[in-house]
């Protein structure tokens, strides 16, 4: 018998942050306090008739929602089977999806008091986004990221900068993503009363997993509707990127009690080898990082393992807690692309659609694609989370121009 999920997102984490076994808050003693006052804070602001209506008020008029959905016919017909839709997240201000939490988070940071917003980045599109929340609501902002993301993702470097925020370099370890969180977590502990630690995915303890879910909730009911109109249905298929699960979370909320396949696709990377791939769902265990409990990449001695992408947004070795219980559910099936059919997938839907997606989204379109020729007939619906203008140097000048 079908599981009902009709009540998952009003039931689910449970009090505690715990997604079955997975999320929960693993904390120091000094960030025990702060992050109960985060959570206490929007529990209370978050039924607020001002919160909602201000970011009701802040979506509309500033990021430019909704974003559209698109019928992406060209592609579709060089797949030659089911019709492919995008919802354009890349349209959203900023270019991502990642301003509708940062929005969010931002608001909250004003409602508490807070002076300074700090958080890591990977890509470069939540600092970018965060960076451009700070600079809406008047506060301080600083962004920790890795100097391999800094080289890769230069023009998001330039516009964290030029929107006002201090970036911080993270010359340690592999100087990516994971790493730059470590940095995020030591500054914020150095000043928990004045800032406030914005997480770009649904990763973390506990609130955040549900938080950022919760602000990104807008992209899956605004698409489901959306879809309906255009076609009188429900998508067969719908998938999106994971790296921690965000843009993935707030599309597939809305289809989770659909009779709708759901799919998550991972970075394959290089191929199977450790340290070549972030593909946590596929070769992941069960352990703790940064704070919470999920799947994720580690080693003999349950580190986490080095990880690599060729979309610097991806290359995490943990994964949200609530795509981990939903896998184990069999609610939501994981998949990975590797770079190879992620560039094939940037160049096409650049060259047939004018669509120039991020590394990270190109994932999605990749497996889409392939999805497509394998059903034949149907309909797939895919969240294109971002565009791909911060990859543009680095494709160029390591891969050229797919001729």
């Amino acid at each position: 018998m079908k599981k009902d999920y009709s009540s998952h997102l009003e039931t689910t984490p449970d009090a505690e942050g715990n997604f079955g076994e997975y999320g929960g808050a693993f904390l120091p003693p000094q960030l025990i306090g702060p992050m109960q006052e985060i959570h206490t804070a929007y529990l209370k602001i978050s039924k607020s008739a001002d919160f909602i209506n201000e970011l009701r008020s802040i979506r509309t008029h500033y990021q430019g929602r909704p974003t559209p959905t698109y019928h992406a016919k060209r592609l579709s017909e060089l797949c030659g089977g089911a019709s492919i839709y995008l919802k354009r997240e890349d349209l959203n201000h900023t270019g991502a999806h990642k301003l509708n939490h940062c929005m969010g988070e931002g608001l909250l940071a004003k409602y508490m008091g807070k002076k300074k917003l700090i958080a890591e980045t990977g890509a470069g599109q939540h600092g970018v986004a965060l960076a451009t929340a700070a600079a809406y609501f008047g506060l301080e902002c600083e962004i920790h990221m890795g100097e391999v993301d800094m080289a890769k993702e230069h023009p998001n470097v330039i516009r964290m900068k030029l929107l006002g925020a201090k970036v911080v370099p993270v010359s340690f370890g592999l100087k990516t993503l994971k790493e730059a969180v470590d940095s995020a977590f030591q500054a914020y502990l150095v000043d928990p009363e004045t800032s406030i630690y914005c997480i770009g995915s649904v990763v973390g303890p506990h609130p955040f997993p549900m938080m950022v879910r919760d602000f990104q909730r807008v992209v899956g009911i605004e698409a489901r509707e959306q879809f309906q109109e255009m076609t009188g249905n429900l998508p067969d298929l719908i998938t999106a990127c994971i790296g921690g699960g965000s843009n993935a979370m707030g599309l597939f909320s809305a289809f989770l009690n659909d009779p709708c396949e759901i799919w998550g696709v991972e970075p394959m990377g290089r191929g199977p080898n450790p340290g070549d791939h972030a593909a946590t769902m596929t070769y992941g265990m069960p352990g703790i990082i940064h704070g919470f409990k999920s799947y994720l990449l580690q080693d003999e001695k349950g580190e986490p393992s080095p990880v690599y992408s060729i979309a610097s947004g991806l290359d995490y070795p943990g994964v949200g807690p609530e795509h981990s219980y939903l896998k184990d559910e069999g609610r939501i099936q994981y998949t990975s692309a590797t770079d190879e059919e992620c560039l094939d997938a940037f160049y096409k839907l650049s060259r047939l659609e004018g669509i120039i997606p991020a590394l990270e989204s190109a994932h999605a379109v990749a497996f889409a694609m392939e999805k497509a020729k394998e059903m034949g007939t149907g309909s797939i619906l895919l969240n294109l989370s971002g565009r791909g203008d911060k990859d543009l140097d680095f494709v160029a000048d390591t891969y050229g121009f797919g001729d």
